[in-house]
């Protein structure tokens, strides 16, 4: 749905003016004058008795969506449906509240929910088009909104086709068709366009290891080039398609992959360093791979070896782990790099750049790693046995990906952040400890944690979320995260009964004992009140910021906790992530450098309160925020007792500032003491 929050709050924004009476003219339709007068008897109709009559608004709503021409009549009547009641009680009745991202989701669903987001849609259009005037959306905000939806689901405007037999499946998709379709008609495709290489550019500089729905939003974009958009945006957008498909003049004659080997065959070694280079460079520009890159590079191990450090895009620094490494290279692309698993090849080049490979012993074990059964099944989604990829290649291809981006590591649909974000810690701080669980969970579907001198196994254990996780995540995930999850409730369950927070005892067992052993949460366990807060404030920028402790920097990331919230501010939950590093940007303000495993970090937490992830200095995967908006959002973390500044040294000014965006945010759901 297109709102995250399910308060029912009394609009008082809607339109003062009547619903008009008139008479049926001949020009419309029997089914417009029964719509008519369906929001004319809804208008009519007491508050507290609207419910019974919206039913049949959304009823005919629905057969007027199911046509083409039936789209401009729902147009012509969308400004009088917020004073007629159509959204009264539901969670679209304040406009102010919906989201872009959630847009297409709700119109995707079966019933009601998909006939009531169509209807909102179209009071958006009508606010764009200045056929209603809304006291707190401006029409160009309402546009914005509209090209923002047409650019996450532009497949529902550029196709109909449905994978689903369903009948009522392909009716409710032919109304999403035809509402984007009048959208599109009404709104300009500059801007949709616009939008849409936002959108792409937002996604893939995050460099995320799956790349799915960047990919999905690349391939349906084709349909805006040559709609009358602005040439900027055709050139970005032919720049992202070129980057997953063609990027070099040899793939770009080629008719197939197999029609590609062939041609690098007879070209020159001139040629093939030309190509690589290309590869290489659209690669680092946008963090994608083309299929033909992969075929490009097992071309290359074979015969031209020299080659591939150009191709893999290697500084100097990687070259010279290449050379260290030339046989373990040569097998890993050898079992694990196909046109399938071509995303690894980024994986493998930042890998090879970070210049640690103190590990051709353990990823050679996973070469032949007899896998488990539940495993081979987990993974057979990427295994394409017919071009001769193994489960061993999967978990290979998957274990780079994680070494080389550590911080591309997401939950996908899942409430997995505290899995997530122990996959990424230990790719770049325990590389062991991160083979030894892959090792385990691979072969024996099971693994083996200590908590305080008591061993847990995974498979022993029945609670967690891992029975519901969805399989949107990279290959190392999908094996680890239903045992680590297992876990760490495990462990969570064990603390209950000591009166604190069990992160306090859980994170350093769990993650590593490089976690700091101190430890702070602004939430009495007991009294479940917001205590000490101003210590809270006052003792973190004593321990990391650095204006205030004493120079100390920090040696490794810090896991802490947050309130996440939305684009107003409320709360949604809490959520785990982890502090990279705190330094000043080149604006000099002290900004916090977090690694969010959410798959989109580029989140708007209310308050204007904008995670960046670029143009503050970010590396890739991470994101930023100013320090003390940051803080206001944070509920827990670790510190070093022995590494601190004077807390009295914190200004009380400072503190006012972070408590004012806390209070007003999440802190409304706690009592404060």
């Amino acid at each position: 749905m297109t709102t995250i929050t399910r308060e029912r709050k009394t609009s008082t924004t809607r339109r003062k003016t009547p619903v008009a009476r008139k008479k049926a003219s001949a020009k419309q339709s029997p089914l417009e004058v029964k719509f008519e007068v369906a929001l004319q008897t809804l208008n009519a109709a007491k508050p507290f008795a609207k419910s019974l009559y919206q039913t049949d608004v959304y009823q005919l709503a629905n057969e007027l969506a199911s046509t083409p021409e039936g789209m401009p009549i729902l147009f012509n009547y969308a400004h009088q449906f917020d004073e007629a009641g159509v959204f009264l009680g539901g969670e679209w009745e304040d406009p102010t509240k919906l989201q872009p991202p959630f847009v297409g989701g709700s119109l995707r669903l079966r019933g009601i929910y998909s006939i009531v987001e169509l209807l909102s849609e179209m009071r958006i259009l009508a606010i764009a088009k200045g056929t209603y005037k809304h006291e707190s959306i401006s029409g160009e905000e309402a546009s914005a909104f509209l090209n923002e939806v047409i650019a996450l689901n532009l497949d529902l405007l550029i196709s109909t086709d449905s994978t689903d037999d369903n009948i009522e499946i392909e009716e409710h998709l032919l109304r999403a068709h035809n509402l984007f379709t009048y959208l599109g008609q009404e709104l300009s495709f500059s801007a949709i366009a616009d939008k849409m290489v936002q959108e792409i550019e937002r996604m893939t500089v995050q460099r995320p290891i799956i790349t799915r729905r960047i990919i999905e939003l690349i391939e349906t974009s084709q349909e805006l080039i040559g709609n009358d958009i602005e040439d900027q945006s055709v050139f970005a957008l032919e720049k992202y398609l070129r980057a997953t498909d063609a990027p070099t003049p040899l793939s770009t004659e080629a008719t197939d992959h197999r029609d590609y080997r062939l041609k690098l065959d007879q070209a020159s070694e001139e040629v093939l360093a030309t190509e690589a280079k290309l590869f290489a460079d659209s690669m680092a520009e946008t963090g994608l791979v083309s299929p033909y890159h992969a075929v490009l590079i097992r071309f290359l191990n074979r015969k031209y070896e020299y080659i591939l450090p150009t191709s893999l895009d290697l500084t100097e620094i990687g070259i010279s782990s290449f050379t260290d490494n030339k046989g373990l290279i040569h097998d890993i692309i050898q079992l694990a790099i196909y046109p399938e698993t071509r995303q690894a090849i980024y994986g493998l080049s930042r890998m090879l750049n970070r210049g640690d490979l103190q590990i051709e012993a353990a990823l050679r074990q996973l070469f032949e790693l007899p896998v488990h059964a539940h495993v081979k099944g987990a993974l057979s989604n990427f295994v394409n046995e017919e071009n001769g990829i193994s489960v061993n290649g999967i978990l290979v291809a998957g274990v780079v990906s994680v070494l080389g981006q550590p911080l591309g590591i997401g939950q996908g649909q899942n409430a997995i952040c505290q899995s997530a974000r122990a996959i990424s810690l230990w790719a770049q701080f325990n590389v062991e400890k991160l083979f030894d669980m892959i090792t385990h969970a691979a072969r024996d579907n099971n693994i083996e944690m200590s908590f305080e001198g008591e061993l847990i196994n995974s498979n022993l254990l029945i609670d967690g979320v891992a029975s519901n996780i969805n399989q949107d995540l990279d290959p190392v995930s999908i094996i680890l995260v239903p045992h680590l999850d297992k876990i760490y409730n495990e462990m969570m369950k064990r603390t209950l009964l000591r009166g604190e927070d069990g992160h306090k005892w859980v994170n350093r067992e769990f993650y590593g004992e490089w976690i700091p052993s101190g430890f702070i949460n602004v939430i009495d366990p007991l009294t479940l009140k917001v205590t000490n807060y101003t210590s809270f404030v006052k003792l973190f920028y004593a321990t990391h910021h650095p204006d205030y402790n004493e120079g100390h920097n920090m040696l490794y990331p810090n896991p802490v906790g947050i309130f996440l919230t939305n684009v107003h501010g409320e709360l949604l939950g809490l959520h785990a992530v982890s502090i990279q590093r705190i330094e000043k940007d080149q604006n000099g303000e002290c900004r916090i450098y977090f690694y969010n495993p959410n798959n989109d970090s580029t989140q708007n937490w209310g308050q204007d309160i904008k995670a960046s992830v670029s143009g503050f200095g970010e590396l890739e995967g991470e994101s930023s925020l100013p320090f003390h908006e940051f803080v206001s959002r944070m509920y827990a973390y670790h510190y070093n007792p022995y590494e601190q500044g004077d807390t009295y040294m914190v200004e009380g000014a400072v503190v006012e500032k972070v408590e004012m965006l806390a209070k007003n945010s999440w802190g409304k759901n706690y009592v404060w003491a």
